[in-house]
């Protein structure tokens, strides 16, 4: 696999524009799916919060947010809480991806845009959702197929996993027990050598530089997560930053099997 490259720009290279976010103050998250949000005129709104987990380090009540408002009639809430800004790892404001339905998109577009190719190859196709697994009652989050012509035929099972949990520049990934995740990585090991296996951490946070597994919170996680990279899984950590108008791509993140501070040597 390349070294890491930086950002094709200071900015990195746009991926995904957004509109109608508007910032505010959270009040505080509760029912796993609601967020309540002071907006500058004073005016409180419930937002959809698409996010079921801790939320370690991003969770803070009294800080600011961004929604995005998209009032269509067929909507339960008008609004969704899309970004948290935190103190980032050098001690500035840093904006984090907190809606876990995106990062599937970031890294579609990324893949589409070209900017993977020097680590996957050039893809003629992309599929998502596809069964796969014993049984097949697994879904993988996109399944690639190479362009014809590609040093390596074999399809690519690529499972993304939305990252903003961090201590200074490193990304860690779980930030709590996640038997879901673990089956995850069981099944990538499964698929060689017939096919590649791809774990893509997506780092929704432009602070981190680093990414490693998250022992401290799921020990069995960070042992299935060597296992798999011994086994022949590729793991991809992908950067990325966050702004009111658009997320863009920074780079390929620094890979650490092994959380340095959770298991000291």
């Amino acid at each position: 696999m390349p070294d890491s490259k930086p950002c094709s720009s200071p900015t990195g290279t746009l991926i995904l524009p957004l509109q109608n976010l508007v910032e505010g103050v959270l009040l505080r998250r509760y029912k796993r799916f609601l967020a309540d949000v002071e907006l500058a005129d004073g005016q409180v709104v419930t937002a959809h919060c698409p996010n079921t987990g801790p939320m370690t380090g991003v969770l803070l009540p009294g800080g600011r947010v961004r929604l995005r408002h998209d009032p269509r009639p067929e909507r339960k809430l008008a609004w969704t809480w899309e970004q948290a800004q935190v103190p980032g790892s050098d001690g500035t404001p840093c904006w984090v991806g907190v809606n876990t339905m995106l990062p599937n998109r970031l890294v579609r577009a990324t893949i589409e845009a070209g900017c993977l190719e020097p680590w996957i190859g050039p893809i003629g196709s992309i599929r998502a959702e596809v069964a796969y697994g014993q049984g097949r009652r697994s879904r993988i989050d996109l399944l690639l197929s190479p362009a014809a012509g590609a040093a390596d035929p074999r399809p690519i099972y690529l499972e993304v996993k939305n990252t903003t949990w961090s201590r200074g520049e490193l990304a860690l990934f779980p930030d709590t027990v996640t038997e879901r995740g673990q089956k995850h990585l069981q099944e990538l090991m499964a698929v060689g050598p017939e096919a590649r296996g791809l774990l893509v951490p997506c780092l929704s946070r432009a602070d981190v530089t680093s990414f490693a597994p998250g022992d401290s919170a799921d020990p069995r996680y960070g042992e299935l997560f060597r296992d798999a990279h011994a086994a022949g899984v590729e793991v991809l950590p992908l950067r990325y930053g966050f702004s009111a108008e658009a997320v863009s791509w920074l780079g390929v993140a620094e890979l650490i099997c092994r959380d340095p501070q959770a298991c000291p040597k």
